[in-house]
């Protein structure tokens, strides 16, 4: 199937990377994120809203797969520990030098290594001495593994709620091994006790506010890839396969490689956050890859609207306040108030905040908007 760009004929309708709502929420959001939290937040909570922003990035890597694409993934947290593991060993590593670790039966191996009676350190631990090699681990490793798993299920047409129901049995698997191999994992407690990064102390308030700031430009910077990737080709295929995969398929595009292409994007977004969380926290363990973490992360994006890039932040971000919330005040019933905001938010706006972005505050603006200047509607 093939487009004509020839000047005859009517020209394809172009529409802008932001428009006029969407350039206004990403500023508000902005504002929000870099001004107004730092001004008036204290350091615990400033760290506390960091961790949030972790978890957006898995949301925006959804609002890809399952909004864009129709892939839903109930295994996102497979990459979001997995991009936490690979820093956090680096960061564990740095913190075991023999004289950090002098009182050891093994000095110079991490704690949870000479608890389980390991005389030294394996072999695959080894190339995490050297930072560059664990950031790049950091993507590297969980997109080559969103790479087998969506090879072994789209070349074989597995989707829709199989997809599902086989990510999560993964996701439970991989939570499993780490923590039956507690000695090189650390097992059901994680790698804990991270102190520097290069020397520099990551614990600090000072430090935790830096990767905040860190963590929104990143955030910022992932929302604008995926943002590019939904007004380029690729995004009116993954729509148009959500919509018409057979279609699609006879008009003879390559479906399952578009899907694989999309599941590694949004597992390296997923990958960069467990990353960010490790050094906005201070640890990763088990607890942020298996079945439950990975259904909150589709709850973030569904409660933002699993259409909206700026409403899966949104969601993520009022979820969690809402979590914080409701367990720091009702610490008995605060998981009851937490399935009540989603049972409502999915009742009556089955688009998430996005939705009433769109019908309630949207066309208030654009009747505000001046005269004779085209105004769009925000895409989906």
């Amino acid at each position: 199937m093939t487009v004509s760009n020839t000047s005859k004929g009517p020209a394809l309708a172009k529409h802008p990377f932001l428009d006029r709502t969407e350039l206004l929420g990403a500023v508000i959001l902005a504002l929000l994120i870099f001004v107004v939290f730092p001004l008036f937040l204290d350091p615990f909570r400033l760290n506390l809203f960091g961790k949030y922003l972790t978890y957006a990035f898995v949301a925006v890597g959804l609002v890809l797969c399952w909004g864009a694409g129709g892939i839903l993934s109930l295994g996102q947290g497979i990459f979001f520990g997995l991009g936490g593991y690979a820093l956090a060993m680096f960061l564990k590593l740095e913190a075991s030098t023999p004289e950090a670790t002098k009182i050891q039966t093994t000095p110079g191996i991490p704690d949870f290594m000479d608890w389980n009676q390991i005389t030294q350190l394996p072999l695959w631990w080894q190339p995490f001495h050297s930072l560059s090699f664990s950031v790049l681990a950091v993507v590297a490793v969980p997109v080559i593994f969103a790479f087998i798993i969506g090879t072994a299920m789209f070349r074989r047409r597995v989707g829709g709620v199989y997809f599902s129901i086989i990510t999560q049995a993964i996701a439970a698997i991989l939570t499993i091994l780490i923590i039956g191999q507690q000695g090189y994992t650390g097992g059901v407690n994680g790698i804990t006790d991270l102190r520097t990064l290069k020397g520099w102390d990551i614990r600090t308030d000072d430090a935790k506010t830096i990767l905040y700031f860190v963590n929104g430009g990143l955030l910022f910077a992932c929302l604008a890839l995926a943002q590019y990737i939904r007004h380029s080709k690729l995004g009116r295929i993954l729509i148009a396969m959500r919509d018409q995969e057979d279609r699609v398929r006879f008009s003879g595009y390559d479906v399952a490689s578009f899907k694989i292409f999309v599941f590694c994007i949004g597992a390296a977004f997923a990958a960069i956050g467990g990353a960010m969380f490790t050094l906005q926290v201070g640890f990763m363990s088990p607890t942020f890859v298996g079945i439950v973490p990975s259904i909150e992360m589709v709850i973030f994006c569904a409660v933002g609207g699993r259409n909206s890039l700026l409403g899966a932040v949104w969601g993520t971000l009022l979820v969690n306040f809402a979590k914080t919330l409701f367990s720091e005040n009702f610490p008995d019933l605060w998981q009851f108030g937490l399935g009540a905001l989603f049972i409502a938010v999915v009742l009556f706006f089955p688009q998430g905040l996005a939705g009433i972005w769109n019908s309630q505050i949207a066309p208030r603006l654009s009747r505000r908007a001046p005269q004779g200047e085209p105004h769009t509607t925000p895409a989906e």
